[in-house]
C-alpha cells in the first residue's frame, strides 16, 4: 500500500475495531454487573440488555449501507458515530438495566459497519485491498484480545458506568479522525446503483453472504464451550486471556504471508478454501482437545483461517459489488448479525441437548457445506487501477 492508502486504512480500521470494542469491552463483566440492578435476576433480560445492540445494528445495515451508496460515506460514518457516542452517554448515565438497553440499542442503531469496508474500498486498489481489509480484521481480532485483557480491570477502577463513558470518549475521537484526516468521496462514485433485488440475488455475492452466516454463527457457537474446555482442563478463568491474545497474535504472523501470496499471485480462490480447511481441522482438534496446549493449537488454526475470511470475504464483496459497494456490505454485514445471532441460538440449544461436543460437530459440518459451496468459486482477477483514479476517486 502507498502512504494515503495505508493511512486511510490504518484511520478506518481504527473506527471499526472501536465499533466492536463496543460490543466486546462487556462481555466479561456486564452479566456480574447486572444481576445487582433492578430486573437483573432475570437472565433473559440480561441478555436481551448485552444483545440489543446486535439486533439493532442488524437492521440498519443495509439501509445506512445503501446510504452511504447514495450520499457518501463520511457523513453515514460521522452519523452513526455521533449516535454510538450519544448511546453510550446514556448507558454511563443511567445505572439501570432498561436504560443500558435504551442506551445499547441506540448505539447499534449507528451500523457504520458496511459504510467503514466500502470507503476502505474507495480508497484502496484492488491489488492491495485485502490487505487493507486485513488491517480491518486485526482491529476486530485485537478488539476482542484487548477487551478479554482490560475489562476486568476497568470494571475494578472506574465501574460500567466509567466504561460508557471511556466508550463515548473514543467515539468522540473517531469522529475527529472520520473528519478531518479522511477525503471525501465524489458524488459520481455513486451515480450508478443497482437494486437491492439485483445485489442480493447476484450469484458471487450470495455465496460470500452464506460464508459469512457460517463463519460467524460456527464462531459464536464455539465459544460457548472453548472456555469450558479450559477450564476442564485446569486453566483458570482469570487466565483465559494469555491464550485467546498469544494465539490472535500469533496467527497474524501465519495468516500474512498467505494473504501476500494470495494477493501478489492472484490465487485469492486457493487461499481462501485453505482458510475454510483451517477452520474445518480447528473443529476436528476442538472434539479431541482435552489439554490446555491442544486447545491452543485449535485456536492457532482457527484464528489464522478467520482472519484470513475477514480480510478476502469483504475485498471480494467489493470486487463483485461494483459502485453498489455500501448496499452489498449492508446485506454482508446483515447476514453477519443474523450468524452471530444463529449461532448463539443453535449453540445453546446443542450444549443442553447433545453435549459440549456436538456444537464443534455441527461447527464442522456447516463449514464442510461451505466448503463445497466454495469450491466453484472462480478466480477474480486483480483490476489494474491506475494511481491517478486513485488520486481522483479520493
Amino acid at each position: 500500500m502507498n502512504p494515503s492508502e495505508l493511512r486511510s486504512a490504518l484511520a478506518l480500521a481504527g473506527i471499526f475495531g472501536l465499533r466492536m470494542l463496543g460490543l466486546f469491552l462487556l462481555l466479561p463483566v456486564f452479566s456480574i454487573h447486572a444481576k445487582d440492578l433492578p430486573g437483573g435476576d432475570q437472565a433473559f433480560l440480561i441478555g436481551l440488555t448485552l444483545g440489543i445492540f446486535n439486533i439493532v445494528q442488524a437492521c440498519f445495515h443495509i439501509p445506512l449501507g445503501r446510504l452511504s451508496d447514495r450520499i457518501g460515506r463520511k457523513k453515514v460514518v460521522l452519523w452513526g458515530l455521533s449516535l454510538f457516542v450519544a448511546g453510550a452517554l446514556i448507558c454511563a448515565a443511567k445505572d439501570d438495566l432498561l436504560w443500558i438497553a435504551i442506551g445499547r440499542g441506540i448505539m447499534g442503531a449507528g451500523a457504520i459497519s458496511a459504510a467503514v469496508s466500502a470507503w476502505v474500498a474507495d480508497l484502496t486498489r484492488e491489488q492491495v485491498r485485502s490487505q487493507a481489509m486485513a488491517l480491518v480484521g486485526v482491529s476486530i481480532s485485537l478488539s476482542f484480545a484487548v477487551s478479554l485483557v482490560v475489562a476486568a480491570p476497568l470494571y475494578r477502577m472506574i465501574s460500567l458506568s466509567g466504561m460508557f463513558l471511556v466508550l463515548a470518549i473514543l467515539g468522540a475521537i473517531a469522529m475527529l479522525v472520520a473528519y478531518f484526516v479522511l477525503p471525501n468521496n465524489k458524488p459520481e462514485v455513486y451515480a450508478q446503483q443497482d437494486s437491492l433485488k439485483q445485489v442480493f440475488l447476484r450469484p458471487e455475492l450470495m455465496r460470500l453472504n452464506l460464508g459469512v452466516f457460517v463463519l460467524n454463527a460456527t464462531q459464536v457457537a464455539m465459544f460457548l464451550v472453548v472456555p469450558r474446555l479450559l477450564e476442564q482442563a485446569g486453566f483458570p478463568l482469570s487466565a483465559h486471556w494469555q491464550v485467546y491474545l498469544s494465539v490472535v497474535l500469533l496467527s497474524f504472523v501465519f495468516m500474512v504471508p498467505l494473504l501476500i501470496y494470495g494477493e501478489k499471485k492472484q490465487r485469492i480462490r486457493i487461499v481462501l478454501l485453505i482458510a475454510i480447511v483451517l477452520l474445518i481441522i480447528a473443529e476436528i482438534i476442538f472434539t479431541q482437545a482435552s489439554s490446555v496446549m491442544l486447545i491452543a493449537v485449535a485456536l492457532l488454526v482457527y484464528f489464522v483461517g478467520f482472519n484470513l475470511l475477514e480480510a478476502l470475504q469483504p475485498s471480494l464483496v467489493t470486487r463483485y459489488a461494483k459502485e453498489s459497494k455500501g448496499t452489498a456490505l449492508g446485506v454482508y454485514n446483515t447476514t453477519q448479525s443474523i450468524g452471530l445471532f444463529t449461532g448463539a441460538a443453535i449453540g445453546g440449544w446443542l450444549m443442553d441437548a447433545h453435549g459440549n461436543l456436538s456444537v464443534f460437530v455441527m461447527g464442522a459440518a456447516l463449514l464442510l457445506c461451505w466448503l463445497i459451496i466454495a469450491w466453484s468459486m472462480r478466480e477474480l482477477p486483480a483490476k489494474v487501477v491506475d494511481s491517478k483514479d486513485l488520486t481522483a476517486k479520493a
